[in-house]
């Protein structure tokens, strides 16, 4: 009775699914692929389809544009920011890894974009863009265009797209029509100065308020109740987006830009279809591109084409030219990769993403403490996770290091720091190294990347924070005040990406919370030289065992704590952080000693200052040149490379001379 059901559960050809269940892709398991809808959808006519990009800088109301769109055209949203699929996303609200789907409009089929707006996440929008046509611009009315925004916009203008300006948040009261104008007419300069043609800076502008749910394509900061909607937007993506230049006689051909694994359907594989029409049952390859010319990877057929829509996925028969669908069925292909007929030997060309700017290096944990609280330990199952993450995710390139290590390079910080956190929620134990700038050698001269810093901070913050960033090597474009806020003055910079490591901390510390940092890639330049004293000295454990509350009281005035009493703490385990520039080694485990005389009065209790709890983040900042970070399933702990005392004297000796 099950094997037949079964059977005719998962056959495309046979009847259509009919529950309602929910598929993601990036979870698609065995119970929610079986309660997808199926779709009957002959190859849609490519005039009807547009492929659009959302993009914008971070936290300007790209996945709250998307919420309301979905909602405009009919989806169930089951809560906000309803693309963030991933746990990570939900947590800390932003979006990480870019993600598709399909709404309908007016007889028309949009498949949406929604792009990660940190520039750490850069490679997740370069490798989607060749997927549109069009591309919406997302920029907050209030702050403007800002650095991420040209980072993406730039992106966008090379591919030949026309974006749509949506000025967003206009219904805050700091907005006004003269800033609207104003932040278009800057706008305006980003795309002159950025290379754009006639056309592209002949862009559309639109009016939102994404949190409100509307668009208009006048200034307004309350329109009707009638035309209170998101109409106006998508009306203005079917005028000026143009539809997919397909050749549906063509053979198939499809650019893999996307890859999810599931333990039911295996490799699922989502882009955009180059050319042709593809059904289940069709017979395909994988191709690549080598130095010696087209590769053939792997021949299988198709068994499974799935299109997200809404925020369910539909099981789909057939697909034309300009759609954007996933596929299961082949087991070799990775982002990059050609999926074609098996007549085609011709691989379409891939996208070239940005060289990565930081390296750090993953290795097994072998502090004393290592095994007791992850599962996945050998530096073998590191490096299989490592190089899984890298098939996924273009934007890291791993390379096998000394020993059982690993070199991960990477955008920035955040980037690594997320891998870095699902790996220790998937059980992993595991050393990190601190993050090391990735230099070039041109013409016999040191380059190094340099980034392009916006700040937005009060006005008696501007005097410490120019003094931070001088020690940091940064030079000040542009300094003024931000309009509409009295008070508060905007820094533009540049500075080297070796100053920024592990800034950001330090920056919210010192404007108490009310500054803004915002950052991203600039270029490659002459190296700037040593930076100033960004950093203390630490304090350095000399003994084994569990934390006293009596030798921290003698500690404390010594300097800042990362650890309270109960904790387990080694030889070599950085325990807090100097007063002074010097490492200063101390013994948090001493207890008090006890005779057998009564004292005159009962002991005094000892009141300790909270500890310096450090994130993730924070730590991958903190840590210098000669220390790791040990992380563990349930603690982060900072600790120096080499832990006994006379072998990290006899390496320091060593690098001074």
């Amino acid at each position: 009775m099950v094997a037949p059901l079964l059977r005719s559960l998962w056959s495309t050809t046979r009847k259509p699914f009919s529950s309602r269940g929910t598929l993601f892709p990036r979870f698609l398991s065995t119970a929610s692929a079986a309660s997808a809808t199926t779709a009957p959808n002959p190859s849609l006519d490519p005039s009807r389809l547009r492929n659009v990009a959302v993009i914008a800088h971070v936290d300007h109301g790209k996945t709250t544009l998307m919420d309301r769109l979905l909602r405009q055209c009919g989806a169930d949203i089951p809560h906000e920011r309803a693309m963030d699929s991933i746990s990570l996303e939900r947590e800390r609200g932003i979006t990480i890894a870019s993600k598709v789907t399909a709404i309908s409009w007016k007889e028309n089929e949009l498949n949406m974009v929604d792009t990660p707006g940190h520039a750490d996440f850069g490679g997740e929008v370069e490798r989607v863009v060749g997927m549109v046509e069009g591309a919406i611009l997302v920029v907050d009315a209030g702050e403007g265009p800002l650095a991420q925004t040209k980072f993406v916009l730039a992106k966008a203008l090379k591919y030949g797209l026309r974006p749509i300006l949506l000025l967003n948040k206009v219904d805050r009261p700091a907005v006004s029509e003269e800033r609207c104008n104003e932040v278009e007419s800057l706008v305006f300069d980003l795309f002159a100065n950025l290379g754009a043609t006639e056309e592209q800076l002949d862009f559309p502008v639109l009016y939102a308020s994404a949190k409100e749910g509307w668009a208009s394509s006048s200034f307004t900061k309350d329109p009707p109740a009638d035309v209170k909607n998101m109409s106006q937007l998508l009306d203005a993506i079917i005028r000026h987006v143009p539809p997919p230049k397909a050749n549906l006689d063509a053979p198939f051909q499809m650019l893999v830009s996307m890859m999810e694994k599931d333990f039911y359907l295996g490799r699922i594989l989502t882009g955009r279809v180059f050319s042709g029409a593809v059904r289940v049952g069709d017979r395909i390859h994988g191709l690549r591109s080598t130095d010696s010319g087209v590769t053939k990877i792997e021949e299988g057929k198709v068994t499974k084409l799935m299109k997200k829509k809404g925020t369910s996925m539909a099981l789909i028969d057939s697909a034309g030219a300009g759609d954007i669908i996933s596929m299961a069925g082949m087991a070799s292909p990775v982002i990059g990769h050609t999926v074609a007929n098996v007549e085609v030997m011709t691989a379409l060309p891939t996208v070239e993403l940005d060289p990565p700017t930081i390296s750090m290096t993953f290795g097994v944990n072998d502090s004393p403490l290592a095994g007791r609280d992850g599962t996945h330990l050998t530096g073998g199952k590191i490096g299989d996770r490592l190089m899984a993450e890298a098939e996924t995710n273009l934007a890291i390139n791993v390379l096998p290091g000394i020993g059982e290590s690993y070199e991960v390079q990477g955008r920035g910080e955040l980037q690594l720091g997320i891998l870095i956190e699902n790996m220790r929620r998937e059980g992993f134990e595991l050393s990190v190294s601190p993050p090391r700038v990735m230099y070039k050698t041109e013409n016999k001269e040191k380059l190094e990347p340099i980034e392009e810093v916006t700040i937005e901070i009060n006005e008696e913050h501007v005097g410490l924070i120019m003094e931070a960033l001088s020690h940091r090597r940064a030079e000040v474009l542009d300094m003024g005040p931000v309009p509409g806020h009295v008070g508060r003055t905007r820094l533009s910079l540049t500075c080297p990406s070796r100053g920024l490591v592990g800034y950001r901390s330090v920056f919210s510390s010192d404007t108490r919370g009310t500054g803004f940092m915002h950052r991203a890639f600039l270029t490659y330049a002459k190296h700037r030289g040593p930076l100033g004293n960004v950093r203390k000295g630490v304090l350095v454990s000399m003994g084994y065992g569990a934390i006293t509350a009596y030798a921290l009281t003698s500690l404390e005035p010594r300097g800042i704590l990362f650890v309270s009493p109960g904790m387990e703490t080694y030889d070599g385990m950085i325990v807090g952080e100097h007063s002074r520039d010097t490492d200063l080694d101390v013994n948090p485990v001493r207890a008090k000693e006890l005779s057998n005389m009564r004292a005159a009065g009962k002991d005094e209790n000892v009141k300790l200052s909270p500890p310096r709890l450090m994130t993730l983040e924070e730590a991958i900042g903190y840590v210098a040149s000669d220390e790791l970070i040990e992380v563990t399933p349930k603690t982060i702990r900072l600790r120096k490379r080499y832990l006994e005392v006379n072998k990290r004297k006899a390496m320091s000796r060593r690098l001074k001379e």
